[in-house]
């Protein structure tokens, strides 16, 4: 009876704790220009930098020309945050930045883990004026 109850008490308690998060960290690969962006934790949030993408390949050397602070546009595209300041978790985060290369512009914005190795990746000018993006891990 008392190995029962015990093992009864042990799956309830399985049950009510919220199930282990996957870590978000790592690198993902976005759903345009065949970009990958690596996130990481910087400090108490998150923060991710564009590591490669269909037109870093093909020249590694691109800069940020579309920056809207003309003293930005000399920077390169490789290694550029664009991600930043994401606080919450261990699957929803909010708060944070996104700051979009193709536009120059940048974005209030949240990130949702929906499973182990995707991300939905919500970009705002100003809600309801916003754009979601799938993101798959690589690795």
């Amino acid at each position: 009876m008392f190995r029962t109850t015990l093992i009864a008490v042990a799956a309830l308690g399985a049950l009510a704790s919220p199930a282990l998060a996957a870590d978000v960290t790592g690198l993902w690969a976005t759903s345009t220009n065949g970009g990958q962006v690596e996130i990481a934790r910087c400090g108490n949030s998150l923060c991710g930098k564009l590591v490669s993408s269909g037109r870093i390949r093909s020249e590694p050397g691109l800069k940020d020309f579309k920056n809207k602070d003309p003293a930005q546009r000399a920077r390169t595209l490789k290694g550029l945050q664009m991600l930043y300041d994401f606080t919450g978790g261990p699957t929803k985060w909010s708060g944070g930045k996104i700051y979009n290369p193709d536009d120059g512009r940048t974005y209030a914005g949240t990130i949702e883990m929906p499973s182990d190795n995707q991300l939905k990746l919500k970009g705002c000018v100003v809600a309801p004026l916003c754009k979601t993006q799938v993101w798959n891990r690589v690795r």
